[in-house]
C-alpha cells in the first residue's frame, strides 16, 4: 500500500513526508500511540506536537487525525514526519478495519450486530455458541459497550493481536453502535460504514429506539441511520427482531425473523411464553434459558437466529445457550438477601423493560429499591427521556434513589446542574418521591442498610452505576 493511495482513500491531506516514515514500511497494523512499534500506523482523533514528537521516536509508518493541535503539522513539517489530516477520522478506521480483516482474517466469517439495546448481550452470546462449537471466535464486545466504535482503531488492533497470538480465526462477531459521534457531532452513516468493513454474512438488527440524543434528534434519524445496514449485507442474511415496528420496515434482501410472539415466517425462530420453536420444533424450554425477562429472551432469540443462519447444529446452539453467563451489568444478580441486580439499563427502553421485569420478581408487600444514577455529561434530553422512563415505571412498591456518582465518575461523565435538575423537576412535577445522594457509595451504602432481606434492589444506569458492585462488596 502506497502511503498516497491511503491518503486519497480516507479523504486526506498528506502532511510532512511524502513516504511511510519507517524503512521497512507498513507493517500492516493499526493501533494506538502508545502501543505502536516501528512500520505500525496510528490513528487518533486529535494529536499535539508531542504526539508527533513521540510518533517520531516510535519510528512508526504514518500516523492520522482528524484535529491536529498545538504545533502538530509545523512539528510533522520539521520532522518531515508523514501526517494525514481527514474531516472524517471514520473513514480511517473504517479503513483500517477492512484492511485488517482482508490481512490477518480473510477466511472469517463475519458477523455484526447492530441497534440501540441488546447488542452487547446478543454479540457475546454469538461469541460463546461459536466457541462452544469449537470455532476460534473474537469479538468487540466488552462489559462496557466501549469497543464498538469508529473513534479508534480498537477492532482492528483486537483482531490483528489476536491472531498473531492465537493464528487464523474462523468467525468475527462485531458489535456496532447504531449511532456514534464526537462531541456533539454525528459520524454519519456510522452502522453502515463498520459493517461495510466488517465484511458479514449475517447481520442482527436487535431493536430501533431513541438512545444518543444530541447525535440524534428524532426516531427517523435512528432509522435512517441503521437502514443502510442490510443494503450494506446484501444477500448475506439479515436478522429482525418481528416485533420491532421500524425494524420491519427495513429493506432486507434475506430476512431470518425473531419474535417474542408465533410467527409464520418460513425463516424464523420465536418464544411461545414457554418453549423456543425453531422449524415448529421446541428447541429450548424457559428453564434451559440463562434469564427469563422478556428483553433477554429476545436477545437470546437474535443469537439463536444468527447461528442457525451460520450453519451451527441446533445441538450446539442449544448447548451454547443454557451453559451461557451473562456479562457483567446484563442483570447481573449480585446479592441474595437482599436480591440485588445490576443493569447496564441507561436509555428508555432499557430503563422500562428492566424494572418492569424485576418487578415480576418482587414479593408481595415488599419494597423495590430502584436506585438510579443519572447520565453525566450527555445533555438534558436523553436525561428527560430517562426519567420519563422511570416515572411510567413507578408504583406504590417503588423506592426511588438517584446518585450523581461525584465520587466515581471522571470528567467525561459529571452530572451537570441542568441534567440533574430535569430528573428532579420531572420527578417533583408527577409526584413522585425520591432520594438524592451527591455519591455512590452514601447512596448504596445507605439503600443496602434500609432494605429489608426480601426486599429488591435494582441498580441501573451506565457510567455513574459502574463500580456498584466493587463498592457493595466493601459495604456487604
Amino acid at each position: 500500500m502506497e502511503i498516497q493511495d491511503l491518503a486519497k482513500s480516507i479523504q486526506g491531506q498528506l502532511i510532512g513526508n511524502v513516504d511511510f516514515f519507517s524503512i521497512d514500511g507498513f507493517t500492516g497494523k493499526f493501533t494506538f500511540l502508545n502501543d505502536a512499534h516501528t512500520g505500525d500506523i496510528v490513528i487518533r482523533h486529535w494529536i499535539n506536537s508531542k504526539g508527533i514528537e513521540m510518533a517520531f521516536q516510535k519510528n512508526i509508518a504514518c500516523l492520522i487525525t482528524q484535529t491536529p493541535k498545538d504545533g502538530a503539522i509545523e512539528t510533522a513539517e520539521r520532522l518531515n514526519f508523514p501526517l494525514i489530516v481527514t474531516d472524517k477520522i471514520e473513514l480511517a478506521n473504517a479503513f483500517a478495519l477492512s484492511h485488517t480483516i482482508k490481512k490477518y482474517s480473510p477466511n472469517s466469517t463475519n458477523v455484526i450486530i447492530t441497534g440501540t439495546n441488546g447488542k452487547s448481550t446478543t454479540s457475546h452470546l454469538i461469541y460463546h455458541i461459536l466457541k462452544t462449537s469449537g470455532a476460534h471466535v473474537l469479538t468487540n464486545t466488552d462489559s462496557e459497550s466501549e469497543f464498538n466504535t469508529l473513534i479508534d482503531p480498537m477492532v482492528s488492533k483486537l483482531i490483528s493481536d489476536e491472531v498473531i497470538a492465537n493464528g487464523e480465526l474462523d468467525y468475527l462477531v462485531i458489535e456496532i453502535s447504531e449511532v456514534q459521534g464526537w462531541l456533539g457531532n454525528i459520524m454519519k452513516n456510522h452502522a453502515a460504514l463498520m459493517s461495510e468493513a466488517a465484511n458479514p454474512k449475517v447481520g442482527v438488527i436487535t431493536n430501533i429506539a431513541m438512545d444518543h440524543i444530541g447525535l440524534v434528534e428524532t426516531i427517523d434519524d435512528v432509522f435512517d441511520e441503521i437502514s443502510a445496514v442490510p443494503k450494506v449485507i446484501g444477500d448475506g442474511v439479515c436478522v429482525l427482531n418481528h416485533d420491532d415496528e421500524l425494524v420491519m420496515k427495513l429493506d432486507a434482501a434475506n430476512p431470518f425473523y425473531t419474535s417474542m410472539n408465533e410467527i409464520n415466517e418460513n425463516d424464523s425462530v420465536y418464544f411461545n411464553g414457554s418453549e423456543i420453536i425453531y422449524q415448529d420444533k421446541a428447541i429450548l424450554t424457559v428453564d434451559d434459558l440463562p434469564f427469563k425477562s422478556a428483553h433477554f429472551i429476545q436477545n437470546i432469540l437474535s443469537a439463536v437466529g444468527a447461528t442457525i443462519s451460520l450453519g451451527i447444529d441446533i445441538d450446539v446452539i442449544v448447548e451454547g445457550v443454557k451453559s451461557y453467563k451473562a456479562l457483567n451489568r446484563r442483570f447481573a444478580k449480585i446479592n441474595d438477601e437482599p436480591l440485588i441486580y445490576d443493569d447496564f439499563a441507561h436509555n428508555p427502553d432499557g430503563i422500562r423493560a428492566t424494572i418492569s421485569e424485576t418487578k415480576k420478581l418482587l414479593p408481595q408487600n415488599q419494597t423495590l429499591y430502584v436506585v438510579c444514577s443519572i447520565r453525566g455529561s450527555r445533555g438534558v434530553e436523553i436525561n428527560q427521556l430517562n426519567v420519563d422512563a422511570i416515572v411510567d415505571s413507578m408504583d406504590d412498591d417503588i423506592q426511588l434513589i438517584l446518585s450523581s456518582s461525584n465520587d466515581v465518575v471522571n470528567d467525561l461523565n459529571f452530572v451537570e446542574d441542568e441534567e440533574r435538575e430535569v430528573f428532579f423537576n420531572t420527578l417533583n412535577k408527577n409526584n413522585v418521591d425520591f432520594i438524592h445522594y451527591d455519591n455512590l457509595k452514601d447512596c448504596l451504602t445507605e439503600t443496602y442498610n434500609k432494605a429489608d432481606k426480601k426486599d429488591i434492589i435494582l441498580l441501573i444506569g451506565a457510567q455513574g452505576m459502574d463500580p456498584a458492585e466493587s463498592l457493595l462488596n466493601d459495604i456487604i
